[in-house]
């Protein structure tokens, strides 16, 4: 990839940020390392890595890798037979403790690792080393000293030591409390000189006192001699410190031994780690920037949506559409200065490099890039003092290297082309320019201000004007950019909004051709063309939401018209069955009364309880509609909007909102919907207020009045076995019609033969579920409390 081109773009800077987002020094290295791949198949699996680092993060947060050293240098050390000190074998067993932590924040399940498959792979071939690391956690206390147990030697050693500093402090405490030498020291401390224990003497006593001189006060004044009685236990000190740096160097060399054995495993692990560093370093820039995967296609298209410069303020920069290499290969763009001409281009550049390298790109999904084999850029003031070239020069000597090395699936990006030199020769230059390039095929994109070249892209098929909207009113650029509308100059409009006279505007108005001012009217044309297309397309939008509502609203009266039709219609049959199962009831009472009586003989009773039971059926029969049924119902004529009707296929009552549609239908609102309706299935309102009453008149007579009266419970305390079965019988009917759930018999301790009769008789009785005796509190053994089903 051309290296100039990156460094325009500002591509380093890109990388600088990724390397900030890794969290050791050699991930950041391989960021600073990254280039763009020129494969589709390298950058797809590239794009697949940042993809699923961005999820992990967002998932599990940032990978744990705090801690981790770099440890290549001592495992070189290690190889060939070298000792590590006690800080690399501390770096080296953190560097392991890392990896544990690393091996767990990888670790899914077998059923969720495609959801990782790139990382998991890499997570997966970690090796940890539980002996090293534990061996050098036993042994390493913290950066300088091992632990006193890390060897027995070592052990006792350091106990020796120990007791011999205690002997040390015992025979020095007894110097100084001495009444001898109480007038010869200077001061009752004890201060170590050259590793020794020593006491400060006067210097008029230093033949007097039995001990070495190690050192005098700057003075000169006192003297710090070792006691003659320490002296030996000093040497044994030393001594003894010997011994322990010579056991120390075994440990540490046993340590690093056990290092080397697994020093490639250590190593494998190390550059998986400063991998996985990179790839969720990756990850996290992506998640900073707001960026979404690009969709990469070999068809040469690009199509950037809402892209933002990923190094402009992301809370102020203005997303801009970018496309290119569908039904155009070269694009111009025109506008006023700082308008966001340049910025456009460097973000078509930028974003196809970042995307090639393998990083997501601030834009929306379902961005698309292509894979250029290489990127040129000419942007900014080439001008070089040092070299003699004037602007024009060292963008023309730019220029040519580019169109040397330019091929058919390159991008040249090129800013302000002809500029700095004379206008008509440039503008000319300009053209040729550009149309060697569209002559390829290749994909271009050029900022510039001469109107010639727009008058040449609206004549050339395959390159298409685009411009930076500009606001005359508030004399700001907008950073729009508007693909298929050239740019104005807007320096008329400008100038007379800033003060400038009319008249000499009129006269600088009067020196541009006709053709030149018929341009400027045609682009100002496409400008009002196009802000009332953007109008109305919003008002379209509007409406087309307005519609959707409406479409929602209707659905959901509809959805709640067909949940009431068939509350009504459930209604209606519950109404039925409970109808039928009154009827029901009072036969079976009645037919139990009959039977009753046919033990007893009676005929006479016996007949006029049939002529009841006769009379219930009937009426019976006259509640669900028999009788209507032999009784031909009135159809009603001449309907008109606003007649009462009542709907005898639902039992509603409706008024009539549309008169016959010579089909023999009517339009009927019953409650909250509007339905079709046949003459024949209506009636006038008046007509159905007898079946409704009728209706209602059956229930109250078959349930409501017995409901008023029928209490909970019974008592059949002093009447004989055959009375209060007799009484019990027609009890209990009279609740169950009544509808209670549960009642209480009253029948009292005594003899117990009215309980059992009662007992016995309830086994046999249709309507109970179960009773039982009562419990304290409700008459124990006196009553039963029976339940009905």
């Amino acid at each position: 990839m051309n290296s100039k081109a990156l460094k325009t773009l500002e591509y380093n800077k890109i990388i600088e940020t990724l390397g900030e987002c890794a969290l050791t020094s050699i991930g950041k290295e391989k960021c600073l390392e990254l280039k763009p791949f020129l494969d589709i198949y390298t950058i797809e699996k590239a794009q697949d890595i940042t993809t699923e680092a961005s999820s992990m993060i967002l998932k599990k947060g940032s990978l744990p890798l705090g801690g981790m050293k770099d440890i290549r240098a001592s495992l070189s050390r290690v190889n060939v037979g070298g000792m590590l000190n006690v800080l690399e074998l501390l770096h080296i067993g953190d560097f392991l403790h890392v990896v544990n932590k690393v091996m767990a924040y990888g670790k899914e399940d077998a059923s969720k690792n495609d959801s990782f498959p790139q990382l998991v792979e890499r997570f997966e071939l970690l090796v940890p080393a539980p002996a090293v690391k534990k061996e050098i956690e036993r042994c390493v206390l913290n950066e300088q000293d091992l632990a006193d147990d890390a060897s027995s030697g070592l052990l006792s050693i350091r106990k020796q030591i120990k007791i011999s500093n205690d002997r040390i402090k015992e025979q020095i405490n007894t110097v100084l409390r001495s009444q001898t030498y109480k007038n010869m020291l200077s001061d009752v401390v004890v201060t170590i000189r050259g590793g020794r224990f020593c006491v400060p003497v006067k210097q008029e006593y230093r033949t007097v006192f039995p001990g070495i001189i190690h050192d005098q006060s700057s003075t000169g004044a006192t003297l710090f001699m070792e006691p003659m009685s320490v002296v030996n236990l000093n040497n044994k000190i030393k001594e003894l410190e010997a011994e322990e740096k010579k056991e120390i160097e075994k440990i540490l060399m046993d340590l690093s031994m056990q290092v080397a054995t697994v020093s490639e495993e250590l190593s494998a692990n190390f550059e998986l780690l400063a991998e996985l560093d990179f790839f969720f370093a990756k990850g996290q820039l992506s998640i900073s920037m707001f960026g979404s995967r690009p969709i990469f296609n070999t068809n040469g298209f690009v199509d950037i949506k809402k892209g933002r410069h990923p190094l402009l303020n992301k809370d102020t920069v203005v997303p801009t559409d970018i496309y290119i290499g569908d039904k155009f290969n070269t694009l111009l763009i025109t506008g006023p200065n700082t308008g966001g001409k340049t910025v456009a281009l460097k973000t078509l550049g930028l974003f196809s490099l970042m995307g090639q390298a393998g990083l997501h790109i601030p834009a929306f999904d379902g961005s698309k890039l292509t894979v250029f084999d290489n990127i040129f850029a000419d942007i900014g003031d080439e001008q070089s003092i040092e070299q003699s070239l004037s602007t024009f020069s060292s963008h023309m000597t730019n220029i040519v290297s580019i169109l040397k090395d330019v091929t058919q699936d390159s991008l040249v990006l090129m800013d302000e082309l002809g500029a700095g030199t004379d206008p008509t020769e440039g503008a000319a230059l300009a053209i040729s320019i550009i149309q060697f390039l569209h002559d390829r095929k290749i994909k271009t994109a050029v900022t510039t201000h001469y109107s010639e070249l727009k008058v040449y892209a609206l004549r050339t098929d395959g390159v298409e004007n685009a411009s930076c909207e500009f606001d005359v009113v508030s004399l700001r650029p907008t950073y729009k950019l508007l693909i298929g509308v050239p740019g104005k100059s807007n320096a008329f409009s400008i100038s007379k909004r800033l003060g400038l006279d009319d008249y000499i505007i009129d006269e600088a108005k009067k020196l541009l051709s006709s053709e030149e001012m018929k341009f400027e009217d045609v682009i100002t044309d496409l400008e009002i063309s196009r802000k009332t297309v953007e109008l109305e397309s919003a008002r379209a939008e509007d409406y087309r939401k307005q519609a959707e509502r409406l479409k929602s609203e209707i659905e959901q009266e509809r959805e709640k018209m067909r949940k009431s039709k068939e509350k009504i219609l459930q209604k209606a049959q519950e109404d039925a069955r409970e109808v039928v199962r009154i009827a029901k009831l009072e036969a079976d009472n009645i037919v139990k009364e009959m039977n009753k009586l046919l033990k007893e003989g009676n005929k006479q009773e016996i007949n006029e309880k049939r002529t009841v039971l006769k009379e219930k059926l009937e009426g019976f029969g006259s509640s669900m509609g028999t009788s209507q049924e032999q009784t031909p119902r009135k159809v009603p004529k001449n309907l008109k909007k606003g007649d009462s009707v009542f709907i005898h296929s639902l039992n509603q009552k409706g008024v009539v909102t549309k008169e016959s549609d010579g089909n023999g239908e009517v339009m009927v609102k019953a409650g909250i919907m509007s339905i079709k309706v046949k003459i024949t299935e209506l009636s006038l309102d008046e007509n159905v207020e007898t079946v409704t009453i009728s209706n209602q008149g059956f229930k109250t007579n078959a349930k409501q009045a017995k409901s008023l009266n029928i209490r909970p419970e019974i008592d059949l305390r002093g009447t004989m076995v055959s009375e209060g079965l007799e009484l019990a019988d027609k009890y209990l009917d009279d609740a169950y019609l009544s509808g209670l759930a549960q009642v209480t018999i009253i029948h009292g301790k005594g003899t117990g033969a009215l309980r059992t009769a009662i007992h016995n008789h309830l086994k046999k009785h249709p309507h109970v579920k179960s009773y039982r005796l009562g419990v304290f509190g409700e008459g124990e053994h006196g009553v039963t409390v029976v339940e009905f089903k």
